[in-house]
Formats: C-alpha cells, sequence, structure tokens
C-alpha cells in the first residue's frame, strides 16, 4: 500500500485507519485503471476475465 492513504493523518483510532484503508483498497480495485489490464479496473477485467470462460446461454 502506498503512503496516500495516510495523508489525512494522524489518525485518533484503529477504527480509523481500518476505514481509510477500506477505502483505498476500494479504489484500487474498483476505481484505478491498471495499465497492465488494459486501463481498466480490476474488478472490471476480472468480471470479463469469467463472463469470456462462462458465457450466458443464448434464448432460443
Amino acid at each position: 500500500m502506498r503512503t496516500t492513504v495516510f495523508r489525512d493523518g494522524p489518525y485518533k483510532t484503529i477504527a480509523d485507519v481500518e476505514y481509510a484503508t477500506a477505502g483505498w483498497v476500494d479504489w484500487y480495485n474498483n476505481r484505478r485503471l491498471h495499465s497492465t489490464l488494459g486501463n481498466v479496473p480490476s474488478v472490471k477485467y476480472e468480471q470479463d476475465h469469467y463472463s469470456a470462460l462462462n458465457p450466458e446461454p443464448e434464448p432460443t
């Protein structure tokens, strides 16, 4: 983890640190564009990967 999550510190409680860390992890996984994954968030990349492995059946 980068030190950017601690910019707003010092934190008063462990709960404050946990909350800030959870927010950073959420941003990193759901909103940060990863260049090695084609500039998409890692969650989107994973969803696309599993969708390609298990495509929805076409209605008949």
